[in-house]
């Protein structure tokens, strides 16, 4: 996995000076800490910062042939077929990205539609000096570019286009609702004012510094029909296939990888396709537990999987002083804000996997493609069966928190709502589409991209394989749910191939115990939170430490933790200082 930047100039515009784009680069680096690349072209500049995993010694970048140069960040994963159908001699390296510089030799712009695979990609056309800025279906890999007096400048993350000087550090008060009652942000915009993201499965055609045409691939096959009916027996043949299929294609690396166990049915499925695959050595895994009174703890279900399945497995146990003293440098990789404590855990695990492994396999995907959560099913049902809208509560609604409660926090999921209609036949469907196109992308896969990237892993994502997702969106609902329970043909396939597994028992759950930590610091913490000037701007000081020493109520905490984020994001991101000791020494200074 690498960092990706680069500048598309307007004709005649003056270019940026060397600095700049060393800039961007350092801020890159741990992205791609195996060294950093520089093509300087015709009305454009590239950036590539290299995080090794194939073609170790021959597949630095940019790639360059007579149409063009090309960067990208992510994994080709039927990069071997395509040089199978295009011939050897078409190919310079061994690098899987190659790939997609032939192909767009051959298809043009549409070129996306031949790859398998998690990818941002920036291609310098030489005959025309056009550049094409490309992102997966899912947005596995991210993307963001800015408009600027000179052309467009473009970066794997938003921390590079701040560091260039060409994006200010100002934020959109709309977007900062958002983040506050949603956790997360939706839509094209960032919280940044001039800082947007090329969406998933979207190409970029850029002319003479400016943006000429905006096209988009949906990673889900149309359903204007309802589902075709499956026998079980077909419908668990199928889904075997499938995940075997893209477990194999995402193993392929020159260097170790292994997988986080979190005891749970998506993780379990992966590790259970990836013990019937030969190994020259065991395969590692790590679970996360927590130390504090009440948490959930999968700690002994994640140790027996992986026993039964003969892994090298850890687990990684957090204390609350660890995320004090970490929290800062955890919400600093987060530049594009996600306030879901689910980045503790992640941070952690990054931070001890990388010592073994350069690559993790993670299940980022199943309950969204399976349709595993709760949510799913109340949404789908009639009003007069209790059925409730998605996201329909705000993170501070009812609270009085807030110095004004935002009204028009859910307009990019009501966007999402009315697109997902047109792409699906049912109502079960169409709310499953609403998070793969928001939830997904703009929470838990930018979560895993920012906290592994921070420590220079690359993670990978086998559910969310075209394979794997065209198996399961054809599925019918009865066969998503059935007796109450998600993710039914999932569950049946595990319980099939690993019954030690126990597929169907009750999930007990995987929470950050972040409230009842909260609680112990409440008065300091709270005091702290209230003082920041951002929080000052937003909210009540009195109600903030009212909030804070009562954060061991359910409702309480996620708010109080929503704060604490934003106060460490804003101070780091908007005001550029560094995220320096403790979150205690961090909100003093």
């Amino acid at each position: 996995m690498c960092g990706i930047g680069g500048i598309a100039y307007k004709p005649g515009a003056t270019r940026v000076g060397q600095d700049v784009l060393e800039r961007m680069a350092t801020a890159l680096l741990h992205r791609g800490p195996d060294g950093a690349h520089y093509a300087r072209l015709p009305e454009a500049d590239l950036i590539h910062t290299r995080l090794s995993i194939i073609d170790l010694p021959g597949g630095d970048q940019p790639l360059k042939s007579a149409a063009g140069t090309l960067i990208a960040n992510g994994e080709i994963y039927n990069d071997p077929q395509i040089r199978q159908a295009m011939g050897a001699e078409r190919f310079k390296t061994g690098s899987d990205c190659e790939s997609a510089l032939v192909m767009w030799e051959q298809k043009g712009a549409g070129y996306t539609a031949t790859l398998r695979g998690m990818y941002a990609i920036a291609i310098h056309n030489s005959a025309n000096n056009e550049v094409l800025l490309s992102r997966d279906p899912f947005g596995i890999k991210p993307l963001y570019f800015t408009e600027f007096e000179g052309g467009i400048a473009f970066a794997s993350e938003p921390s590079a286009l701040l560091a260039s000087g060409l994006a200010p550090r100002t934020e959109r008060s709309l977007l900062r609702d958002e983040l506050l009652q949603l956790q997360f942000t939706t839509g094209p915009q960032t919280l940044f004012k001039t800082i947007q993201r090329v969406l998933p499965g979207e190409t970029l055609r850029i002319v003479a510094g400016r943006i000429a045409e905006r096209t988009i691939r949906s990673p889900l096959p149309a359903q204007t029909e309802p589902k075709k009916s499956l026998s079980e027996e077909q419908a668990l043949e199928q889904l075997d296939y499938a995940l075997m299929n893209s477990v194999q294609a995402h193993e392929r690396a020159d260097v170790p990888f292994g997988l986080f166990l979190s005891g749970g049915i998506d993780s379990a499925s992966l590790l259970t396709a990836m013990s019937r695959l030969p190994r020259p050595e065991k395969l590692r895994t790590w679970t996360a537990v927590f130390e504090a009174r009440h948490a959930a703890d999968e700690a002994d279900a994640a140790a027996k999987l992986a026993h039964a399945a003969n892994t090298e497995h850890e687990t990684v146990k957090i204390t609350a002083s660890m995320v004090w003293d970490n929290l800062p440098a955890i919400i600093a990789c987060m530049d594009d804000p996600v306030a879901d404590y689910a980045i503790i855990p992640t941070w952690f695990l990054a931070r001890k996997a990388k010592q073994d492994v350069r690559v993790i396999l993670s299940g980022e995907g199943g309950d969204e493609l399976f349709c595993g959560y709760g949510r799913y099913r109340s949404a789908a049902r009639p009003w007069w069966r209790a059925g409730r809208r998605m996201w329909r509560h705000g993170m501070f609604d009812g609270l009085d928190v807030l110095r004004h409660t935002p009204n028009h926090w859910r307009d990019g999921l009501t966007i999402a709502e009315q697109q997902a209609k047109q792409i699906t036949a049912t109502r079960l469907s169409e709310v499953q589409a609403v998070d793969i196109a928001e939830w997904l992308p703009n929470d838990l896969l930018l979560k895993l991209d920012r906290c592994l990237m921070a420590h220079g892993l690359e993670g990978r994502t086998p559910l969310l394989d075209p394979v794997v997702t065209n198996c399961a969106w054809q599925l019918p609902d009865g066969m998503r749910v059935r007796n109450g329970q998600g993710k039914w043909l999932l569950r049946r396939w595990l319980e099939r191939h690993n019954p030690a597994a126990h597929p169907f028992a009750p999930k007990q759950g995987f929470t950050v115990p972040i409230g009842s930590w909260i609680a112990e610091q409440g008065q300091t913490l709270g005091d702290l939170v209230a003082q920041q000037e951002c929080i000052q701007a937003i909210a009540k000081p009195d109600r903030v430490r009212a909030l804070f020493k009562e954060a061991g109520n359910r409702k309480n905490g996620p708010a109080a933790w929503t704060l604490l984020f934003y106060a460490v994001w804003h101070r780091t991101h908007i005001r550029g200082l560094s995220p320096t000791g403790s979150i205690f020494d961090t909100l003093s200074l």
